[in-house]
């Protein structure tokens, strides 16, 4: 499946369209801006994987109606032919500041911020926070995957139980960037140059006679792959492997036995144990079935033999936390900034831009500031798109993506970095400016 933009407008909420058409008659097209940010992290993250940003710019930098939609709009007996003839020419022809994909980020910080008139900047909602929420949470989750992983191999098995294609594509390019090694997702790794990887299914096993001579055929046609060994019991298949190497001498390439159920820490030690007895050193253990950080975690510290791991639907559903409180909202019409003061979801007013301040290589804090204040630290919100096109630093290579992301993992706070709740949490302030911004706002709007 390959995603064309071009045919996604309708990808929008009913109520989109309706306070478009509203914008509209009451010609309300000044510059405005939107910004998109979670108001708060889960227990289970100590940061968040800023990740989507290139579906995004990509979706922006091509939209429009068809004739086929602009119909079906007219079939609703909403709309009226004025705003539909308007409609016909609608281009996305604003600003995009984002961190860049592969970044950390926290609560209330901008992940992007658009600036554009209001019914563009408006329109767009929907799949602006349907792409960021998806592959932000996923790129999230697998990072703790691999932090678990401490090293070891991972690689991305969730396809199949992935909430739909779209999920399972995006959520690969997802997983690549946090750091999983590989995909068994084929066209995910057609689309995006991952590489991948598989090993055989329990069927291959049962479709044959018995186990060794599934074993036998399947490494005659592949003499370096992986043997799924627990199908009927995992040591008698491990010794089965090692039968298989006696037979074919130096010809055995196997590089290594896969475990899929039971006690993977007793199975892992008991099947290095029989194949190093054999001589079998170079043949690796992989491990699979229902894992996710919190399990890899347990083994990689009872210092199980297992040298990579396939991580599935836990981490491909992100299942402890299946949502983020995701939210895309007005700042700032037609020069002036606006507040939302709703309970529990109130917004920060005005363009931004986050600060990070590092001493000695560590991230110590971030400060979310007006976007003209010139504060110590990096800056993170970059232009990545002006008039409706992308600049240098919106087209990124997903390898480039990839290590960037390596780079700004690093530098945070070790109890950060862990999969254990951090404490205290990592610490984000709001600029005197901001603040002052958000006090005189307040009073503006209570007065009004």
């Amino acid at each position: 499946m390959t995603e064309e933009p071009s045919k996604l407008a309708l990808f929008t909420d009913l109520y989109e369209l309706t306070m478009l058409q509203a914008y509209f008659e009451e010609e309300m097209t000044q510059e405005a801006v939107f910004s998109l940010f979670v108001r708060r992290l889960p227990p289970q993250r100590n940061f968040l994987l800023a990740c989507g940003l290139d579906t995004v710019l990509n979706y922006l930098e091509n939209l429009s109606f068809s004739d086929d939609d602009l119909a079906y709009l007219a079939s609703l007996g909403k709309f009226s032919k004025r705003f539909l003839n308007w409609l016909r020419d609608f281009r996305f022809t604003g600003d995009v500041y984002a961190v860049s994909e592969g970044t950390p980020i926290f609560t209330n910080e901008p992940l992007l911020e658009i600036v554009a008139p209001l019914p563009q900047a408006q329109l767009v909602e929907t799949y602006v926070m349907n792409q960021i929420h998806l592959q932000t949470l996923l790129a999230s989750k697998a990072q703790r995957v691999v932090t678990a992983a401490q090293g070891r191999l991972v690689v991305d098995f969730g396809a199949r139980r992935m909430h739909g294609i779209d999920a399972a594509l995006k959520g690969s390019r997802a997983f690549y960037i946090a750091g999983v090694k590989a995909t068994s997702n084929m066209l995910a790794g057609k689309n995006f140059g991952i590489p991948v990887m598989g090993t055989m299914a329990h069927s291959y096993i049962q479709a044959h006679a018995d186990e060794a001579a599934a074993f036998a055929a399947f490494t005659q046609l592949y003499p370096d792959t992986v043997l799924l060994v627990d199908t009927y019991d995992t040591l008698a298949g491990v010794r089965k492997v090692i039968a298989l190497a006696k037979t074919l001498g130096e010809d055995f390439q196997v590089k290594a036995v896969r475990l899929d159920s039971g006690d993977l820490l007793t199975l892992a030690r008991e099947s290095r144990q029989l194949l190093d007895e054999a001589g079998l050193e170079q043949v690796s253990i992989f491990a699979s079935g229902g894992l996710d950080e919190y399990t890899i975690a347990k083994l990689v510290s009872a210092n199980a033999p297992i040298n990579g791991f396939g991580v599935g639907t836990n981490m491909g559903v992100s299942n402890d936390v299946p949502a983020l409180d995701i939210a895309y909202k007005l700042c700032e019409y037609a020069g002036q900034a606006r507040l939302k003061l709703s309970p529990g979801k109130s917004i920060l007013p005005g363009r931004k831009q986050i600060f990070r301040l590092t001493e000695n290589n560590q991230a110590v804090k971030d400060i979310i500031a007006r976007f003209d204040e010139n504060l110590p630290g990096r800056p993170l919100l970059v232009p990545v798109m002006h008039r409706g096109k992308r600049l240098v630093a919106g087209r990124v290579e997903l390898e480039a993506i990839r290590e960037y992301a390596q780079q700004q993992i690093a530098p945070l706070p070790s109890h950060v970095r862990a999969i254990s709740q951090a404490s205290p949490p990592y610490p984000v302030q709001i600029s005197s400016e901001l603040s002052l911004l958000q006090k005189k706002i307040k009073e503006q709007v209570a007065i009004n």
